[in-house]
C-alpha cells in the first residue's frame, strides 16, 4: 500500500513515515500543499494524509483539488486545528477522516486500516426507501418527491445509516462508529450538526418529517 503524506513539519512527517514503514507501507512525503497536491493527482497513492496548514496552498484547498481528480482515494485529515468548525470544513472539503495532533501513532494506523478496508470493501448497489425519500448506493443519488437531493460525501453516509436503520433509535455512540469510525466524544456537536444539515435538505421542505429527535439518546428514521 503506497501512502502519501502532506506535512511541512519535517519532525512530524519523518515521524509518519518511519513508522508506517515499519507497518509494511510504502510512504512518499510532501512538505508543501503545492507539490503535496502535484504528487497526489499525477501518481498512485492508496491514501493520502494531510495536515491543514501549510506552506503556498492550505490543506483544504490541496483536499478540495484532489477530489475535481478523485472522488475515491481516502484522506485523512491530521492537524492542530481542533474545533467543531475546523472539523466540519475539513471533512466538508473532502476529507474521509480527520484526525487532531498530538496524536496516538496507534490511532493513525487504526484510522488508515478501516479508510483502506472501506475503499477495498466492494458492494453491489442497493435501494433504500422510506416514505417518498430514495437512496441508491451505487448511483449515490438521493430523491425525495422526485426530486434530487445533493448530498456532501459525509451527509450521504449518514443518510445511508439512517436508511438501513430506519425505525431503530440510533444512539450518538452507533452513529459516531458507523459514520466516522470513531468513538464519541460528548464534548463536541458534530453529530447533532450533521444531522441538522441532513434535516435541512430531506425534512424542511416535505412531509412527513421523518427524522426525528430521542431525548438524551440519538435520533431515529421514521414516518410520523
Amino acid at each position: 500500500m503506497k501512502i502519501l503524506v502532506i506535512e511541512d513539519e519535517k519532525r512530524v512527517a519523518e515521524f509518519i513515515k518511519k513508522g508506517l514503514e515499519e507497518q509494511g507501507y510504502f510512504v512518499e512525503i510532501a512538505y508543501d500543499g503545492f507539490l503535496g497536491k502535484k504528487m497526489a493527482v499525477e501518481r498512485e497513492y492508496d491514501l493520502i494524509i494531510l495536515d491543514i496548514i501549510l506552506p503556498k496552498i492550505d490543506g483544504i484547498e490541496v483536499c478540495r483539488e484532489i477530489r475535481k481528480y478523485s472522488k475515491s482515494i481516502p484522506i485523512l485529515m491530521l492537524t492542530a486545528l481542533s474545533t467543531t468548525e475546523d472539523k466540519i470544513t475539513g471533512l466538508d472539503s473532502g476529507a474521509d477522516d480527520y484526525l487532531v495532533k498530538p496524536f496516538q501513532f496507534r490511532e493513525l494506523v487504526a484510522r488508515i486500516r478501516a479508510l483502506l478496508r472501506r475503499q477495498t470493501h466492494v458492494e453491489t448497489g442497493q435501494t433504500y426507501s422510506i416514505a417518498d425519500l430514495i437512496l441508491n448506493t451505487e448511483t449515490r443519488k438521493v430523491t425525495r418527491s422526485n426530486t434530487e437531493i445533493k448530498l456532501t460525501a459525509r451527509e450521504f453516509k449518514l443518510l445511508e445509516f439512517f436508511m438501513q436503520n430506519k425505525g431503530k433509535v440510533l444512539s450518538r455512540a452507533d452513529i459516531g462508529q458507523a459514520v466516522w469510525e470513531i468513538s464519541f466524544d460528548p464534548g463536541t456537536n458534530i453529530i447533532d450538526v450533521y444531522v441538522n444539515y441532513l434535516r435541512s435538505k430531506i425534512d424542511k421542505n416535505y412531509e412527513p418529517k421523518l427524522i426525528h429527535t430521542i431525548i438524551g439518546y440519538g435520533y431515529v428514521l421514521k414516518e410520523e
